[in-house]
């Protein structure tokens, strides 16, 4: 059984959709990443997306732990045309699509950007990746909002409409075990 323990990265305290775009995080809440760090398994590998703010996060969190190289289809949605607007200007500029996007999500992709799906399809590919090279192991992955949520949709067999109803809060756990070829949500969220 392998058992995932998916991160949030520290907040970036942007107001826009930073899918792709590397915006560092703030990691000055020094108790709050020692419960996370508490929390976490000592024994687990440490892998995170390639994107400033995960690296961040997972190196500090890697400490008697073993750091796999950062891993780029672990990033968050890809906004396009979107990144850095906030909702706002987006549903200025986009309305129809920016509506389908968020209340239908799967299909539909920002302009120069990638659809639900296809995020899914990466991160799922990332994690599969994991799941065949560290078997019956605890992985902790820093990832993204978006990214955690394809992998809590995959594993509860949800709509994505339903995972986009959960919260992934900075710095919180989600965590989903797999084994064979059954997955199992354990708890989403999850702030230690």
């Amino acid at each position: 059984m392998s058992r995932f323990w998916f991160v949030r990265h520290g907040p970036t305290h942007r107001d826009g959709l930073i899918g792709w775009t590397d915006a560092p995080a703030d990691l000055s809440d020094q108790p709050a990443l020692d419960r996370l760090n508490a929390y976490l398994p000592q024994q687990a590998v440490v892998i995170s997306s390639d994107l400033i703010r995960c690296v961040a996060t997972a190196d500090t969190l890697s400490a008697g732990r073993t750091r796999l190289p950062h891993d780029p289809d672990l990033r968050e949605l890809h906004f396009g045309d979107w990144e850095d607007k906030t909702f706002g200007q987006v549903s200025k500029t986009d309305a129809d699509l920016s509506r389908a996007y968020w209340s239908d999500p799967g299909p539909h992709a920002p302009p120069n950007g990638e659809s639900w799906d296809a995020a899914g399809q990466r991160v799922s590919r990332g994690v599969d990746r994991l799941l065949s090279a560290h078997p019956d192991t605890d992985i902790i992955v820093v990832a993204h909002f978006g990214a955690i949520l394809t992998q809590v949709q995959r594993a509860a067999g949800m709509p994505a409409k339903s995972a986009l109803s959960f919260k992934i809060d900075n710095l919180s756990v989600t965590r989903l075990e797999h084994m064979g070829k059954a997955w199992r949500v354990l708890g989403v969220n999850h702030n230690p």
